[in-house]
Order: C-alpha cells, then sequence, then structure tokens
C-alpha cells in the first residue's frame, strides 16, 4: 500500500465533471513525481471540495451524517484503501476501527476520500493500482529571484583562473 494525498481538486464549470488528482507521499524524486486523476461528478466534487477546505454546510449533508452515525455507534474511519481500476472506473475500501474490529466497506472512491478527508484518516493506494492509473509529473521550480541571479553574476565577475589551481 502506498500512502496519498489529494494534491488538488480541478473544477471547471459546477456543471461538468472535475478532476480529484491524488499524488503518493514518496520520497523526493528530484521535482519529479506521480499524480493519480480521479474524474467525479459535479455533486462529489462539491462535497470533496467542502472536506478539503473544511467547510461545513449550515445543516448536516449525507458524509456530516454518517460521521456522526460513526461516532454514536463508537467506531471511526482507520483508512481509505484504493484497490483497483477498471477503465477509469476507480474501487475502494472505507476501513473502520471499532474497538479491536476493523470493518471493510466497499465503497466510491469519492464517499470514501470525503470522509477520510473529515476525520483526517489517511488514504492508500495499491502499488498495482497506482503503477496502472498514474502519470509523471514535474513540477516546474521557482525561477531564481533578482537577488540570487545579481549575487551569482558578481561571483562570476570575481572569479579568476587561479582560484580553480
Amino acid at each position: 500500500m502506498v500512502p496519498l494525498r489529494v494534491l488538488t481538486l480541478a473544477v471547471s464549470n459546477p456543471m461538468q465533471p472535475a478532476v480529484l488528482v491524488l499524488e503518493p507521499i514518496e520520497e523526493d524524486l528530484g521535482g519529479a513525481t506521480r499524480i493519480m486523476p480521479i474524474w467525479v461528478g459535479p455533486s462529489e466534487a462539491a462535497s470533496l471540495g467542502l472536506a478539503i477546505e473544511n467547510q461545513r454546510a449550515k445543516r448536516p449533508l449525507t458524509h456530516d451524517l454518517f460521521l456522526d452515525a460513526l461516532t454514536n455507534l463508537d467506531a471511526r474511519i482507520d483508512h481509505v484503501l484504493i484497490d483497483k481500476a477498471e477503465a477509469q472506473v476507480f474501487y475502494s475500501k472505507l476501513v473502520l476501527k471499532q474497538g479491536d474490529r476493523l470493518i471493510e466497506l466497499d465503497a466510491r472512491p469519492t464517499d470514501a476520500i470525503t470522509l477520510a478527508i473529515r476525520q483526517g484518516a489517511p488514504l492508500f493506494v495499491e502499488e498495482e493500482t497506482l503503477a496502472n492509473s498514474s502519470y509523471p509529473y514535474i513540477f516546474k521550480r521557482e525561477a531564481a529571484g533578482a537577488a540570487t541571479l545579481e549575487e551569482f553574476r558578481s561571483f562570476l565577475d570575481d572569479i579568476s583562473p587561479e582560484d580553480f589551481a
């Protein structure tokens, strides 16, 4: 299992599908990483957006109700596992902990991730699913600031061949 984090939720229009972009939590690969995009519907994107922004509606939404029920049953979300993908459809398990017992529920990834974010539970993906459903991504480095460039130019102006002897 590879730990994941939410990189971003890209929403272009409230009536159009959005993209939830997940990123494996891996060692620094020199600015390179993998991303795992999951297309989500507008209502799922709205719920995810509220969870990501740590916002609450005035009245409990379905995810709030579910978490309240879990709390009252002395259970909590242990973790989410995205365990397979078939033709751009992702499958996941919502793993609950009640006392010493772990309970696995089949869940849509969007629902499971929304609940996990709300409760601060970790996200995981099976290595094979990540390998088959992720894409390489290279983050652009910030351009050097003017002060850094000026310092480098000054260094070049003051250097001489004798410095390398």
